[in-house]
């Protein structure tokens, strides 16, 4: 079988990805006195990293900052009750250094800062609790006589500091830092380890879609798999390398091999699409998506169980497998098929778009 992905190309990504393990990290941890000590501590934990490569220095908000020789990748501040806080994160980001402030209480970090006349970009603040910046002040905005209500909804005091409210900090972290650095976001994910699983569902969810649109374009039968293959294998890498596996050739040649059965996928959409008038290219979207995202998926659970590179390949063709048959599986029942046909009623020229032999 003539596999859809150029080795050689491949081979040349894991040698870019290999690379990153060397390049330098230099991270600022500021703390605020008066900062809980667990709140503290768990920062400070999060930041430990064994790496050669990595440089992370920790002062006490009294210090100030002072941009060093080498330039940091960003600063994280903890923050309790001081009013410097705000004052020192405006300094950082005049050092063109991105600045996170990690808060239990971030109603109290965002009011105290715009009190000190520095106010903090409610994207930088971090808090192990899922709120959704500007949404109190857009919603009072709009609807003033809700402000009362919205501010007791909201004005809750600091949060409780649980383990599962950890686990919810360190998450909201790692998107932070991968959303604030992404040129260097795997190297990060190599250094601390609570980046992993937040660059992972990033890596995922960027890749199922781009297979779903690749997917969605009508082409020739069968020119879309070497593209979604290759994206499948970028993101397994991806998340291989984040969780500190070795890439070996031999490993890497076994598993481009079973991705290559991503051939499967097209003759599933295909069969789908000679019961779906017009809608082969829907179903190859729709199969690509979600074959993609559970081999992502997969692949995260299994490194976080202990799982190494040698076993990869194996979960990742179940998990693909799986979602193949059902996305096939479900583009041929009579929802799949309606929704199919609501989409030729809504979409102006969409039957004129699809080629004739689309379903063949």
């Amino acid at each position: 079988m003539q596999l859809p992905v150029d080795v050689p190309e491949v081979l040349k990504i894991v040698k870019d990805m290999q690379s990153v393990a060397e390049v330098p990290v230099s991270v600022s941890i500021i703390l605020d006195e008066t900062a809980p000590g667990k709140l503290i501590g768990h920062v400070r934990s999060a930041f430990a990293s064994p790496s050669a490569h990595t440089r992370v220095t920790v002062n006490y908000l009294d210090a100030g900052y002072a941009a060093g020789e080498v330039k940091d990748d960003f600063a994280v501040i903890v923050a309790g009750a001081s009013p410097e806080v705000g004052r020192l994160a405006a300094k950082v980001r005049e050092a063109g250094v991105p600045a996170m402030v990690v808060s239990d209480d971030p109603e109290q970090t965002c009011a105290l800062a715009m009190e000190a006349d520095a106010a903090i970009p409610v994207a930088d603040i971090v808090a192990p609790i899922k709120l959704a910046g500007g949404v109190k002040e857009k919603v009072a905005s709009f609807i003033p006589a809700l402000r009362a209500k919205v501010d007791d909804l909201t004005d809750a005091g600091p949060v409780l500091l649980t383990d599962e409210a950890m686990k919810l900090l360190e998450e909201r972290m790692g998107e932070w830092v991968i959303t604030t650095c992404p040129e260097k976001k795997l190297t990060l994910a190599l250094s601390f380890p609570f980046i992993r699983r937040p660059l992972a569902s990033d890596a995922i969810a960027a890749t199922a879609l781009q297979n779903a649109a690749v997917g969605f374009i009508p082409i020739l039968p069968g020119a879309d798999m070497p593209i979604m293959t290759l994206n499948q294998m970028k993101m397994v890498l991806q998340i291989a390398t984040a969780y500190g596996q070795p890439l070996d050739a031999d490993r890497i040649k076994e598993l481009v091999c079973v991705l290559g059965g991503a051939f499967v996928a097209r003759q599933v959409a295909r069969a789908g699409a000679k019961l779906i008038p017009f809608a082969g290219w829907i179903v190859s979207g729709a199969v690509g998506f979600a074959a993609t995202e559970a081999m992502g998926r997969a692949a995260v659970e299994y490194f976080e169980a202990g799982g190494d590179i040698v076993g990869l390949a194996s979960v990742v063709q179940t998990a693909r497998d799986g979602a193949v048959e059902a996305a096939g599986t479900a583009a041929k029942t009579p929802l799949g098929q309606k929704v199919t046909a609501k989409v030729a009623e809504t979409v102006p020229g969409f039957t004129k778009i699809i080629p004739e032999d689309a379903g063949e």
